[in-house]
């Protein structure tokens, strides 16, 4: 998987991602395509350069007034029209340079966030789902690029992927590999596109915006990260909002990285109002602006010509169908300090790999059918039917902070 910075030119597509044919029609289609391209351009260059010698050229730079710049710039194209795009989004904890005056240095990369972004196709729905990184999973064999394989693992923690990829790769392209696989593998969901956030990254975005409004319901304080706000209505500018999306410890949290998920998909839905109020996404000279800035520290194999042409074909995306969720889990039968995914996760994963809401299509309003089907008939003579009892949970399932899905919307209509 090529993984560049965001500003550079546009990357070729994830190696890892996908398995779309056999390397042997890989080969044969690019060796046809590279032989048409080198012949065309030959032959084009020679035919170029006759016509060069065959005109005069005219030098006309000192005599001619520059043209004027268009007050509306074109709309961004987005590459992938047509096309639900899945998007890994990882969060690093990249200690070095300027990281680790924000967090301390340390040897090592780990990435204890992971969220699947889907956005469909038709560019009506943004659906993210976060990963627990002590989820126990199926990491399989990863492919590095020192030439390396890793063994495959059963029921290891989430994020060992990215570690396995780091430790034994030694590059940011091997770990973002290794996590890619690890989500497909679990999931049967295609990631197309790997998006790392490093804490100089994730403060560049929430500070592009000027701040992100957030309701604080009680008060926080973490002496690991310096966190420390009071309970009530806050912008919190890029450092503070890397605290409180870091924060585990102290006064108002549980220590569990459940909570933590569920507190940093709060903070997203509120950046996610933030971007739609000041309708960054519907001026492309603005969101070009912002992403530019937004994504100085930011690794992707999206350019910041694709991030801009996709987001901006989400222009007309409803706060109402921004949905964020962590994937429904419950302490796992091996060890409580771990998570194990219930069997709605299936389900969900099944939804978003289909290009189908997430969590099913939405029920019908009480009293209305279908369209298209009689309501059936009643017998007069048949007594009442007897109201049916809810069933109980199964074990297995769990109510948390942040598993329970919820929308940007949602998120605007809490108040302090």
């Amino acid at each position: 998987m090529t993984i560049r910075h965001a500003a550079a030119r546009r990357a070729r597509a994830p190696r890892h991602a996908r398995t779309l044919r056999s390397h042997t029609v890989l080969r044969a289609l690019a060796l046809g395509v590279s032989g048409v391209v080198v012949f065309g351009v030959a032959s084009g260059a020679a035919f170029a350069a006759r016509l060069t010698n065959n005109v005069a050229g005219l030098d006309l730079d000192d005599l001619v007034a520059a043209a004027p710049t268009p007050t509306t710039p074109p709309d961004p194209d987005d590459m992938h029209a047509g096309q639900a795009v899945n998007i890994l989004v990882l969060g690093s904890d990249q200690r070095d340079g300027v990281n680790a005056e924000i967090g301390g240095a340390e040897e090592g990369m780990r990435s204890d966030t992971s969220i699947v972004v889907h956005v469909s196709a038709d560019r009506s729905r943004v659906e993210m789902v976060s990963i627990p990184r002590d989820s126990l999973v199926q990491i399989p064999s990863c492919t590095l690029t020192n030439g390396k394989t890793t063994r495959a693992q059963s029921k290891a923690m989430f994020n060992s992927a990215f570690a396995i990829g780091w430790d034994n790769g030694g590059d940011l392209e091997s770990a973002a590999a290794c996590a890619v696989n690890a989500v497909q593998a679990n999931t049967g969901v295609a990631i197309d596109n790997v998006v790392v956030v490093d804490f100089a990254g994730f403060q560049n975005m929430i500070n592009a915006i000027g701040g992100v409004p957030m309701c604080i319901p009680h008060d926080v304080k973490d002496s690991y990260t310096g966190l420390d706000i009071t309970a009530g209505t806050h912008v919190l500018d890029g450092v503070t909002a890397l605290q409180y999306a870091r924060a585990r410890h102290g006064t108002g949290f549980d220590g569990s990285d459940t909570m933590r998920a569920g507190r940093q998909q709060v903070l997203i839905a509120s950046v996610a109002n933030e971007v739609l109020s000041k309708n960054l996404l519907t001026d492309g000279a603005q969101l070009m602006q912002f992403l530019s800035a937004a994504t100085q520290s930011v690794t992707t194999n999206l350019s910041v010509t694709d991030l801009t042409g996709l987001a901006f074909s989400l222009r007309g995306v409803s706060r109402d169908n921004i949905t964020l969720m962590t994937v429904p889990w419950a302490p796992a039968r091996s060890d409580k300090n771990r998570v194990e995914w219930t069997s709605a996760a299936h389900e969900i994963w099944a939804n978003i790999a289909a290009d189908r809401p997430m969590l099913g299509q939405p029920e019908q309003p009480a009293g209305q059918e279908p369209a298209g089907e009689d309501p059936p008939a009643s017998d007069p003579a048949a007594p009442p039917a007897a109201p049916e009892t809810p069933a109980a949970p199964t074990p297995t399932e769990t109510k948390t902070p942040g598993v329970d899905a919820f929308t940007a919307a949602d998120a605007t209509a809490t108040t302090c």
